[in-house]
């Protein structure tokens, strides 16, 4: 494969192989995973079967699979496993993952929860520093400190053996045997191991994988082996998911974290033999004609995605349009909303208590979109009061997540369908390399902060707890059939990214190539962000003269989707990355 640059995008993809934290908000005063271009793509139909993932690598090997008679699991396995080799920096075995699942035999919606977990050994003041003040972002991170324990094998594991189709050896091998081979570094990784090489250059292991023998930084086209990767997978392809949890690869990623240099970490035995995969049921919100299904906590994304749809019902998007100022006030106005319920209530609601259906109570509902006066932009945006049975003095969140992670969707020849997002949060997670694969620092996605004002926040550092994620693997229902596969990394922006993507298509008519397409628009805690570059930035004055205030980012989703219909289906990706649909 050759990857080249053109001066405004990145070339076609081609296979020859098959700010200071606030209370309420997540800040954004960290950089966001590096924009690398934008490339048109177009709107790709089958009858089949489709996969679309954010490589093409990736996207190919889970299409070999599908060819192979395998089914959406089955080629979940093997795209997730390609992804931790050709985007590492974005997810792999290292870190965590949550999947939506439609099984189309039982006509049935489930969820799986492959979420780190806090070591047991972790204490509340894991973020704090000698004053007790939280750290700085990155002097969390980088090292050990940030290290939860992963989830993703464990997944991956667990659903193969409740729904696969082919033999698990026989989805890794062909990830293990590229990895042997070798492939070309993308553009993409490229850039980002370019924008990242201090850091990267810290640890040694790190350094000899993403830098060359010079110890620059590795460029796009570079043929890059992975030896040791194959190794370990080979190893959880004879023994399963007890070759990472229980064997020499647990041992070795506990003492790559206890004794990581200057920032050390306590991850032990105790947390890979106690960790579970969770089955969980979805969350779903009515929206129109459908229902919008997703993540439950700990994960935010399914909860939020739903409210934000729910607070604009009301309003009349459809007639007014894309390109109307109103329609993205009013968006914006219902996602500030949803991120201060987000910011005060959600967490693992394994250790707190979460009003989950009192957020999506359509009395509640109903009431906090009379807050939104088309015409009018908020100006604050206090968390609401919805109906549940215990009642607890909160403090809002002050977490931090960062834009990084990668959502892949698989419809198979039976129509079951995969909507899976996965992460080791930061690019390139903590940044520490072992066997051959990236350990997370997903810890960080907790609040460093304990407590506020006397009242404790819901997304605090416990033993054994999952933090908050913001990702937001959707699948959407009309008439009880599967009718729509979405979702996107992009940290705590996720939600706007997949909700403004359903708004796009269900109401102004775009299919699903356009409707990601859509310039985004967003507004987490009271700036609307206008989408860089793009004819979003026509919005900035009208959306200042209703009282708004106004900020031009880089927005650079990750959003893949599948949509189902009786003619067949339809499959996106973001052309702002470099992932691809294949389908027959």
């Amino acid at each position: 494969m050759n990857w080249t640059h053109t001066p405004l995008a990145l070339s076609a993809l081609m296979f020859a192989m098959a700010a200071q934290a606030t209370p309420n908000q997540a800040t954004d005063a960290v950089a966001p995973e590096q924009a690398t271009g934008f490339e048109h793509k177009s709107l790709v139909k089958a009858k089949n079967w489709m996969v679309t993932a954010a490589n093409p690598l990736a996207s190919e090997a889970g299409a070999s699979i599908l060819r192979q008679g395998g089914n959406a699991i089955d080629a979940m396995v093997t795209t997730q496993l390609m992804l931790g080799l050709v985007e590492p920096q974005s997810s792999g075995i290292g870190g965590g993952s949550f999947l939506v699942y439609w099984d189309a035999k039982k006509k049935a919606l489930t969820t799986f929860d492959g979420r780190e977990t806090a070591p047991l050994n972790a204490t509340p003041e894991l973020f704090l520093d000698s004053t007790g003040q939280p750290m700085k972002f990155y002097d969390a991170v980088v090292g050990g400190r940030s290290v939860g324990t992963p989830g993703t094998v464990k997944l991956l594991w667990e659903t193969h053996r409740q729904y696969g189709k082919l033999e698990w050896a026989r989805l890794i091998e062909p990830v293990a045997k590229l990895a042997e081979q070798g492939f070309e570094v993308s553009p993409r990784l490229a850039a980002l191991i370019a924008e990242d090489k201090e850091r990267l250059g810290r640890f040694p292991a790190t350094k000899a994988y993403f830098f060359d023998a010079q110890g620059e930084p590795l460029t796009a086209g570079t043929l890059l082996k992975n030896p040791d990767y194959a190794a370990t997978l080979r190893a959880i392809a004879q023994q399963g998911a007890s070759a990472f949890y229980q064997g020499d690869i647990a041992k070795d990623i506990i003492a790559t974290v206890q004794n990581a240099p200057g920032n050390p970490g306590v991850l032990a035995q105790q947390d890979f033999d106690t960790y579970q995969v969770k089955q969980r049921a979805p969350v779903c919100a009515a929206y129109q004609s459908y229902q919008v299904c997703g993540m439950g906590l700990p994960s935010s994304g399914g909860l939020t995605v739903g409210q934000i749809l729910a607070l604009t019902e009301q309003y009349d998007l459809k007639g007014w349009g894309a390109q109307d100022v109103k329609s993205w006030q009013v968006l914006g106005d219902a996602s500030q909303l949803a991120f201060a319920d987000r910011g005060l209530y959600m967490a693992d609601q394994d250790y707190v208590p979460v009003p989950t259906q009192g957020l999506l109570d359509k009395t509640y509902l109903a009431e906090r979109a009379k807050l939104i006066q088309p015409g009018k932009a908020l100006t604050s945006a206090p968390a609401g009061n919805p109906p549940w049975h215990h009642a607890q003095l909160r403090s809002p969140d002050q977490s931090i997540e960062l834009p990084s992670t990668s959502h892949f969707n698989i419809v198979d020849r039976e129509g079951n369908v995969v909507s899976f997002t996965t992460s080791i949060e930061n690019a390139f997670g903590s940044r520490l390399l072992v066997r051959g694969f990236l350990l997370n620092n997903e810890l960080t996605d907790f609040s460093f902060a304990t407590q506020s004002e006397g009242r404790p926040i819901a997304n605090r550092l416990e033993p054994g707890k999952r933090p908050r994620s913001s990702m937001a693997p959707t699948i959407v229902l009309q008439d009880n059939q599967p009718y729509l596969a979405i979702g996107s990394p992009g940290g705590s922006r996720i939600i706007g990214y997949v909700a403004q993507a359903i708004v796009a298509h269900t109401q102004w008519g775009m299919n699903i190539q356009a409707a990601i397409n859509q310039p985004h628009v967003l507004n987490r805690f009271g700036e609307i962000e206008l989408e860089q570059g793009t004819s979003a930035e026509q919005f900035k004055p009208a959306l200042e003269s209703l009282g708004a205030k106004v900020g031009i980012k880089e927005l650079n989703s990750g959003l893949h989707a599948i949509r189902i219909t009786a003619q067949g289906l339809e499959g996106a990706a973001d052309p702002r990355r470099e992932g691809v649909a294949i389908g027959e």
